[in-house]
Protein backbone atom coordinates (compact mmCIF):
# COMPACT_ATOMS: atom_id res chain seq x y z
CA UNK A 1 0.00 0.00 0.00
CA UNK A 2 1.12 3.43 -0.78
CA UNK A 3 1.88 6.34 1.35
CA UNK A 4 -0.63 7.91 -0.37
CA UNK A 5 -3.64 5.52 0.13
CA UNK A 6 -2.48 5.25 3.99
CA UNK A 7 -2.99 8.98 3.91
CA UNK A 8 -6.56 8.73 2.23
CA UNK A 9 -7.47 5.42 4.83
CA UNK A 10 -6.64 7.31 8.02
CA UNK A 11 -8.26 10.55 6.35
CA UNK A 12 -11.17 9.01 5.81
CA UNK A 13 -11.27 7.27 9.09
CA UNK A 14 -10.89 10.59 10.86
CA UNK A 15 -14.07 11.71 8.74
CA UNK A 16 -16.17 9.28 9.72
CA UNK A 17 -15.62 9.80 13.47
CA UNK A 18 -17.51 13.54 14.24
CA UNK A 19 -15.95 14.80 16.91
CA UNK A 20 -19.43 16.40 18.69
CA UNK A 21 -20.54 13.09 18.86
CA UNK A 22 -19.11 11.03 21.52
CA UNK A 23 -19.59 14.26 23.89
CA UNK A 24 -23.03 14.28 23.42
CA UNK A 25 -23.66 10.98 24.04
CA UNK A 26 -21.71 11.18 27.00
CA UNK A 27 -24.05 13.69 28.34
CA UNK A 28 -27.17 12.50 26.82
CA UNK A 29 -26.25 9.09 28.59
CA UNK A 30 -26.33 10.72 32.06
CA UNK A 31 -29.27 12.89 31.36
CA UNK A 32 -31.19 10.03 30.01
CA UNK A 33 -30.46 7.34 32.08
CA UNK A 34 -30.82 9.77 35.61
CA UNK A 35 -34.18 11.12 34.32
CA UNK A 36 -36.12 7.79 33.15
CA UNK A 37 -34.14 5.14 34.99
CA UNK A 38 -32.41 6.12 38.35
CA UNK A 39 -34.98 8.69 39.39
CA UNK A 40 -37.99 6.10 39.80
CA UNK A 41 -36.52 4.20 43.12
CA UNK A 42 -35.97 7.51 44.44
CA UNK A 43 -39.25 8.83 43.74
CA UNK A 44 -41.15 5.23 44.05
CA UNK A 45 -41.45 5.45 48.51
CA UNK A 46 -43.37 9.02 47.64
CA UNK A 47 -45.32 7.90 45.32
CA UNK A 48 -46.36 4.63 46.88
CA UNK A 49 -47.24 7.38 50.15
CA UNK A 50 -49.09 9.82 48.13
CA UNK A 51 -51.27 7.40 45.94
CA UNK A 52 -52.14 4.80 48.17
CA UNK A 53 -50.68 2.76 44.89
CA UNK A 54 -48.62 -0.98 46.22
CA UNK A 55 -45.09 -1.17 45.51
CA UNK A 56 -45.19 -4.29 43.93
CA UNK A 57 -48.37 -2.37 41.51
CA UNK A 58 -45.64 0.48 40.72
CA UNK A 59 -42.18 -1.91 40.78
CA UNK A 60 -44.57 -4.04 38.78
CA UNK A 61 -44.85 -0.82 35.87
CA UNK A 62 -41.22 0.22 35.58
CA UNK A 63 -40.11 -3.82 34.71
CA UNK A 64 -42.86 -3.88 32.18
CA UNK A 65 -41.35 -0.59 30.85
CA UNK A 66 -38.03 -2.89 30.92
CA UNK A 67 -39.65 -5.51 29.23
CA UNK A 68 -41.09 -3.14 26.28
CA UNK A 69 -37.15 -1.51 25.81
CA UNK A 70 -35.84 -4.99 25.69
CA UNK A 71 -38.14 -5.79 22.71
CA UNK A 72 -38.43 -2.70 21.02
CA UNK A 73 -34.36 -2.87 21.17
CA UNK A 74 -34.50 -5.37 18.06
CA UNK A 75 -36.39 -2.77 16.02
CA UNK A 76 -34.42 -0.04 17.04
CA UNK A 77 -31.02 -1.81 16.23
CA UNK A 78 -32.39 -2.59 12.89
CA UNK A 79 -33.45 0.95 11.83
CA UNK A 80 -29.98 2.22 13.20
CA UNK A 81 -28.07 0.15 11.22
CA UNK A 82 -29.53 1.39 8.00
CA UNK A 83 -30.32 4.83 8.63
CA UNK A 84 -28.14 5.83 11.90
CA UNK A 85 -28.80 6.89 15.38
CA UNK A 86 -29.87 10.67 14.72
CA UNK A 87 -34.05 9.98 14.40
CA UNK A 88 -34.65 6.73 16.31
CA UNK A 89 -32.77 8.77 19.30
CA UNK A 90 -34.52 12.33 19.02
CA UNK A 91 -37.67 10.58 18.69
CA UNK A 92 -36.82 8.17 21.47
CA UNK A 93 -35.84 11.16 23.89
CA UNK A 94 -39.45 13.28 23.00
CA UNK A 95 -40.93 9.82 24.20
CA UNK A 96 -39.49 9.86 27.11
CA UNK A 97 -40.45 14.08 27.95
CA UNK A 98 -43.64 12.55 26.73
CA UNK A 99 -43.62 9.28 29.02
CA UNK A 100 -42.56 11.70 32.36
CA UNK A 101 -45.40 13.85 31.76
CA UNK A 102 -47.80 10.73 31.54
CA UNK A 103 -46.40 9.60 34.80
CA UNK A 104 -46.53 12.86 36.49
CA UNK A 105 -50.30 13.16 35.61
CA UNK A 106 -51.64 9.57 36.39
CA UNK A 107 -54.22 9.47 38.28
CA UNK A 108 -54.45 5.66 38.38
CA UNK A 109 -51.95 2.54 38.04
CA UNK A 110 -53.36 1.58 34.35
CA UNK A 111 -51.88 5.10 33.26
CA UNK A 112 -49.26 4.96 35.34
CA UNK A 113 -47.98 1.58 33.53
CA UNK A 114 -48.90 3.28 29.75
CA UNK A 115 -46.25 5.52 30.99
CA UNK A 116 -43.90 3.12 31.56
CA UNK A 117 -44.99 1.11 28.57
CA UNK A 118 -43.89 4.39 27.01
CA UNK A 119 -41.10 5.31 28.68
CA UNK A 120 -39.89 1.35 27.81
CA UNK A 121 -39.93 2.63 23.90
CA UNK A 122 -38.25 5.97 25.11
CA UNK A 123 -34.77 3.76 26.93
CA UNK A 124 -34.57 1.45 23.62
CA UNK A 125 -34.35 4.49 21.90
CA UNK A 126 -31.86 6.24 23.96
CA UNK A 127 -30.07 4.28 26.39
CA UNK A 128 -26.24 2.38 25.92
CA UNK A 129 -27.69 0.10 23.04
CA UNK A 130 -28.09 2.64 20.31
CA UNK A 131 -25.30 4.95 21.61
CA UNK A 132 -23.10 1.35 20.92
CA UNK A 133 -24.29 0.75 17.83
CA UNK A 134 -23.33 4.59 16.75
CA UNK A 135 -20.09 4.21 18.53
CA UNK A 136 -19.53 0.84 17.13
CA UNK A 137 -19.94 2.25 13.31
CA UNK A 138 -18.66 5.58 13.64
CA UNK A 139 -15.27 4.49 15.63
CA UNK A 140 -14.72 0.52 14.55
CA UNK A 141 -12.16 -0.97 14.44
CA UNK A 142 -10.76 1.82 17.37
CA UNK A 143 -14.19 1.97 19.49
CA UNK A 144 -13.11 0.07 22.60
CA UNK A 145 -11.87 3.60 24.00
CA UNK A 146 -14.86 5.61 23.08
CA UNK A 147 -17.12 2.89 24.58
CA UNK A 148 -15.64 2.83 27.78
CA UNK A 149 -15.45 6.71 27.98
CA UNK A 150 -19.03 6.35 27.19
CA UNK A 151 -19.95 3.71 29.93
CA UNK A 152 -18.10 5.78 33.03
CA UNK A 153 -19.85 9.32 31.75
CA UNK A 154 -23.08 6.91 32.04
CA UNK A 155 -22.02 5.35 35.50
CA UNK A 156 -22.16 9.57 36.41
CA UNK A 157 -26.32 9.36 35.79
CA UNK A 158 -27.01 7.61 39.55
CA UNK A 159 -24.31 9.85 41.09
CA UNK A 160 -26.23 13.04 40.16
CA UNK A 161 -29.60 12.35 39.22
CA UNK A 162 -30.41 10.07 42.97
CA UNK A 163 -29.76 13.33 44.94
CA UNK A 164 -30.96 15.93 42.34
CA UNK A 165 -34.41 13.68 42.18
CA UNK A 166 -34.41 12.90 46.03
CA UNK A 167 -33.89 17.23 46.75
CA UNK A 168 -36.09 18.06 44.21
CA UNK A 169 -38.68 15.94 45.56
CA UNK A 170 -38.55 16.97 49.19
CA UNK A 171 -38.79 20.40 48.09
CA UNK A 172 -41.95 20.03 45.55
CA UNK A 173 -43.41 16.40 44.71
CA UNK A 174 -42.90 13.26 42.84
CA UNK A 175 -45.77 14.47 40.22
CA UNK A 176 -44.22 17.62 39.42
CA UNK A 177 -40.44 16.37 39.90
CA UNK A 178 -41.22 14.04 37.05
CA UNK A 179 -42.60 17.35 34.90
CA UNK A 180 -38.83 19.16 35.95
CA UNK A 181 -37.31 15.91 34.70
CA UNK A 182 -39.33 15.62 31.47
CA UNK A 183 -38.43 19.37 30.59
CA UNK A 184 -35.01 18.28 31.87
CA UNK A 185 -35.20 15.55 28.63
CA UNK A 186 -36.81 18.38 26.52
CA UNK A 187 -34.40 20.75 26.89
CA UNK A 188 -30.89 18.88 26.51
CA UNK A 189 -31.37 15.41 24.71
CA UNK A 190 -34.08 16.29 22.31
CA UNK A 191 -31.77 18.72 20.61
CA UNK A 192 -28.57 17.19 21.55
CA UNK A 193 -29.82 14.32 19.38
CA UNK A 194 -31.14 16.58 16.78
CA UNK A 195 -27.65 18.37 16.04
CA UNK A 196 -24.63 16.30 17.24
CA UNK A 197 -25.91 13.31 15.48
CA UNK A 198 -25.70 14.85 12.03
CA UNK A 199 -23.05 13.39 10.27
CA UNK A 200 -22.83 10.85 7.11
CA UNK A 201 -23.61 7.25 8.84
CA UNK A 202 -20.94 4.88 7.08
CA UNK A 203 -21.72 2.21 5.10
CA UNK A 204 -22.24 -1.21 6.60
CA UNK A 205 -18.95 -2.82 7.07
CA UNK A 206 -19.33 -6.51 6.50
CA UNK A 207 -17.66 -9.46 8.68
CA UNK A 208 -13.73 -8.76 8.63
CA UNK A 209 -12.24 -11.54 6.03
CA UNK A 210 -11.06 -13.54 8.42
CA UNK A 211 -14.00 -14.50 9.50
CA UNK A 212 -16.72 -13.65 6.31
CA UNK A 213 -20.37 -13.27 7.41
CA UNK A 214 -22.99 -15.22 6.08
CA UNK A 215 -25.55 -12.58 7.19
CA UNK A 216 -27.05 -11.59 9.70
CA UNK A 217 -30.06 -13.98 10.14
CA UNK A 218 -27.30 -17.24 10.07
CA UNK A 219 -25.26 -15.36 12.77
CA UNK A 220 -28.31 -15.02 14.61
CA UNK A 221 -29.00 -18.46 14.15
CA UNK A 222 -26.32 -20.10 14.69
CA UNK A 223 -24.72 -22.13 17.69
CA UNK A 224 -21.97 -19.43 18.75
CA UNK A 225 -24.96 -16.60 18.81
CA UNK A 226 -27.36 -18.73 20.76
CA UNK A 227 -24.77 -20.11 23.65
CA UNK A 228 -23.73 -15.69 23.80
CA UNK A 229 -27.25 -15.51 24.19
CA UNK A 230 -27.49 -18.00 26.94
CA UNK A 231 -24.59 -16.88 28.94
CA UNK A 232 -25.15 -13.58 28.59
CA UNK A 233 -28.60 -13.54 29.77
CA UNK A 234 -27.48 -15.81 32.54
CA UNK A 235 -24.81 -13.82 33.93
CA UNK A 236 -27.35 -10.48 33.35
CA UNK A 237 -29.95 -12.26 35.68
CA UNK A 238 -27.30 -13.35 38.13
CA UNK A 239 -25.38 -9.41 38.30
CA UNK A 240 -28.84 -8.00 38.70
CA UNK A 241 -30.13 -9.98 41.58
CA UNK A 242 -26.94 -9.80 43.41
CA UNK A 243 -27.49 -5.90 43.02
CA UNK A 244 -30.43 -6.10 44.21
CA UNK A 245 -29.77 -8.56 46.90
CA UNK A 246 -27.30 -7.02 48.24
CA UNK A 247 -28.69 -4.75 51.06
CA UNK A 248 -31.18 -7.18 52.21
CA UNK A 249 -27.75 -9.85 52.64
CA UNK A 250 -25.83 -7.03 54.60
CA UNK A 251 -29.23 -6.62 56.83
CA UNK A 252 -29.52 -10.19 57.32
CA UNK A 253 -26.07 -10.48 58.83
CA UNK A 254 -26.92 -7.86 61.20
CA UNK A 255 -25.06 -5.13 59.64
CA UNK A 256 -26.58 -1.45 59.43
CA UNK A 257 -28.80 0.41 57.00
CA UNK A 258 -25.89 2.58 56.63
CA UNK A 259 -23.35 0.01 56.19
CA UNK A 260 -25.24 -1.68 53.37
CA UNK A 261 -25.41 1.31 51.97
CA UNK A 262 -21.97 1.88 51.99
CA UNK A 263 -21.00 -1.48 50.48
CA UNK A 264 -23.86 -1.05 47.20
CA UNK A 265 -22.20 2.29 46.72
CA UNK A 266 -18.51 1.10 46.55
CA UNK A 267 -19.67 -1.74 44.31
CA UNK A 268 -20.92 1.32 41.64
CA UNK A 269 -17.72 2.79 42.31
CA UNK A 270 -15.47 -0.40 41.56
CA UNK A 271 -17.62 -0.84 38.59
CA UNK A 272 -16.52 2.68 37.23
CA UNK A 273 -12.90 1.87 38.17
CA UNK A 274 -13.51 -1.75 36.08
CA UNK A 275 -14.40 -0.31 32.83
CA UNK A 276 -11.07 1.38 32.59
CA UNK A 277 -9.51 -1.59 32.92
CA UNK A 278 -11.29 -3.24 30.00
CA UNK A 279 -8.87 -2.67 26.94
CA UNK A 280 -6.21 -3.84 28.60
CA UNK A 281 -8.03 -7.12 29.18
CA UNK A 282 -9.55 -6.33 25.29
CA UNK A 283 -5.79 -6.64 24.37
CA UNK A 284 -4.71 -9.32 26.17
CA UNK A 285 -7.64 -11.89 26.05
CA UNK A 286 -9.64 -13.27 22.93
CA UNK A 287 -13.37 -12.68 22.52
CA UNK A 288 -14.30 -16.49 24.35
CA UNK A 289 -11.56 -16.28 26.55
CA UNK A 290 -12.33 -12.63 27.87
CA UNK A 291 -16.01 -13.71 28.28
CA UNK A 292 -15.13 -17.41 30.23
CA UNK A 293 -12.93 -15.14 32.91
CA UNK A 294 -15.20 -12.20 33.67
CA UNK A 295 -18.29 -14.10 34.43
CA UNK A 296 -16.52 -16.71 36.44
CA UNK A 297 -15.11 -14.24 37.95
CA UNK A 298 -18.56 -12.48 38.94
CA UNK A 299 -19.20 -15.75 40.02
CA UNK A 300 -15.97 -16.45 42.55
CA UNK A 301 -17.70 -12.51 43.74
CA UNK A 302 -20.97 -13.63 44.14
CA UNK A 303 -20.10 -16.62 46.36
CA UNK A 304 -17.91 -15.22 48.23
CA UNK A 305 -20.89 -13.00 49.37
CA UNK A 306 -22.70 -16.10 50.47
CA UNK A 307 -19.74 -17.67 52.18
CA UNK A 308 -17.46 -14.14 54.02
CA UNK A 309 -19.70 -12.92 56.85
CA UNK A 310 -16.75 -10.62 57.62
CA UNK A 311 -15.18 -8.97 58.77
CA UNK A 312 -17.31 -5.76 57.75
CA UNK A 313 -13.77 -4.23 55.62
CA UNK A 314 -13.43 -7.57 53.78
CA UNK A 315 -16.88 -7.52 52.90
CA UNK A 316 -16.37 -3.99 51.39
CA UNK A 317 -13.43 -5.35 49.69
CA UNK A 318 -15.38 -7.79 48.02
CA UNK A 319 -18.06 -5.75 47.25
CA UNK A 320 -15.45 -3.30 45.30
CA UNK A 321 -14.26 -6.30 43.15
CA UNK A 322 -17.76 -7.38 42.46
CA UNK A 323 -18.48 -4.12 40.91
CA UNK A 324 -14.89 -4.05 39.02
CA UNK A 325 -16.15 -6.89 37.32
CA UNK A 326 -20.11 -5.91 36.52
CA UNK A 327 -18.03 -3.02 34.95
CA UNK A 328 -16.43 -4.77 32.79
CA UNK A 329 -19.35 -6.92 31.97
CA UNK A 330 -21.41 -3.78 30.51
CA UNK A 331 -18.53 -3.49 28.22
CA UNK A 332 -18.18 -7.07 27.30
CA UNK A 333 -21.59 -7.25 25.97
CA UNK A 334 -20.84 -3.90 24.14
CA UNK A 335 -18.19 -5.79 22.07
CA UNK A 336 -19.74 -9.45 22.00
CA UNK A 337 -20.66 -9.01 18.34
CA UNK A 338 -18.46 -6.84 16.89
CA UNK A 339 -15.55 -9.64 18.42
CA UNK A 340 -17.14 -12.25 16.86
CA UNK A 341 -18.90 -11.26 13.71
CA UNK A 342 -17.29 -8.00 12.94
CA UNK A 343 -19.31 -4.36 12.52
CA UNK A 344 -21.84 -5.25 9.64
CA UNK A 345 -25.64 -6.07 11.14
CA UNK A 346 -24.25 -4.58 14.41
CA UNK A 347 -27.15 -3.03 15.47
CA UNK A 348 -29.31 -6.04 14.33
CA UNK A 349 -27.34 -8.43 16.38
CA UNK A 350 -26.71 -6.63 19.23
CA UNK A 351 -30.44 -6.05 19.41
CA UNK A 352 -31.60 -9.59 19.52
CA UNK A 353 -28.16 -10.14 21.91
CA UNK A 354 -29.39 -7.19 24.41
CA UNK A 355 -33.22 -8.43 24.11
CA UNK A 356 -32.95 -11.61 26.50
CA UNK A 357 -30.34 -9.86 28.68
CA UNK A 358 -32.60 -6.57 29.77
CA UNK A 359 -35.26 -9.49 29.88
CA UNK A 360 -33.58 -10.90 32.85
CA UNK A 361 -32.39 -7.72 34.28
CA UNK A 362 -35.95 -7.06 34.33
CA UNK A 363 -37.08 -10.22 35.77
CA UNK A 364 -33.87 -9.73 38.69
CA UNK A 365 -36.09 -8.58 41.45
CA UNK A 366 -38.75 -11.27 41.47
CA UNK A 367 -36.48 -14.02 40.83
CA UNK A 368 -34.71 -13.06 44.04
CA UNK A 369 -38.01 -12.78 45.83
CA UNK A 370 -39.43 -15.67 44.76
CA UNK A 371 -36.19 -17.79 46.03
CA UNK A 372 -35.02 -16.30 49.22
CA UNK A 373 -37.69 -17.87 51.38
CA UNK A 374 -37.55 -21.47 49.81
CA UNK A 375 -33.67 -21.01 49.54
CA UNK A 376 -33.87 -20.03 54.06
CA UNK A 377 -32.34 -16.48 53.42
CA UNK A 378 -29.87 -14.69 51.44
CA UNK A 379 -26.32 -16.52 51.80
CA UNK A 380 -27.99 -19.22 49.69
CA UNK A 381 -29.31 -17.82 47.39
CA UNK A 382 -26.21 -15.97 46.96
CA UNK A 383 -24.99 -19.25 46.00
CA UNK A 384 -27.43 -20.45 43.50
CA UNK A 385 -26.65 -17.33 41.78
CA UNK A 386 -23.21 -18.23 41.55
CA UNK A 387 -23.83 -21.41 40.42
CA UNK A 388 -25.75 -19.76 37.50
CA UNK A 389 -22.99 -17.35 36.67
CA UNK A 390 -20.70 -20.66 36.30
CA UNK A 391 -22.86 -22.63 34.39
CA UNK A 392 -22.97 -19.33 32.02
CA UNK A 393 -18.82 -19.32 31.75
CA UNK A 394 -19.26 -22.86 30.90
CA UNK A 395 -22.07 -21.90 28.34
CA UNK A 396 -18.98 -19.42 27.09
CA UNK A 397 -16.77 -21.89 25.72
CA UNK A 398 -18.52 -22.14 23.06
CA UNK A 399 -19.16 -19.03 21.34
CA UNK A 400 -16.30 -19.22 19.41
CA UNK A 401 -17.55 -17.99 15.91
CA UNK A 402 -15.54 -20.01 13.03
CA UNK A 403 -15.90 -19.00 9.54
CA UNK A 404 -17.05 -23.01 8.83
Amino acid sequence: MTASTDEGAVSDQERARPRAVLPALCLTQVVSWGTVYYAFPVLNPSIVADTGWSAGVTSAAFSLGLLVSALAGILVGRIIDRHGPRAIMTGGSVVGAVSLLVLSGAPNPAVFTFGWLLAGLAMAATFYQPAFVAITRWWAPGHIRPLTVLTLAGGLASTIFAPLTAALDAHLSWRTTYLVLAGVIAVVTVPVHCTALRAPWPPSARRRESHPTTGATNAALSRPFRMLALSLTLSALTTSAVVIALVPLFLERGYSAAQAAWALGLGGAGQTVGRTLYAMLARRFGAVARTTVLVSLSGAATLAFSVIQGPYPLLLTVAVIAGMIRGNLTLLQATAVTDRWGTGDYGRLSGLLAAPTTTAAALAPFVGTVLVAPLGGYAPMFALLAGCSFLAAAGSLGTRADSG
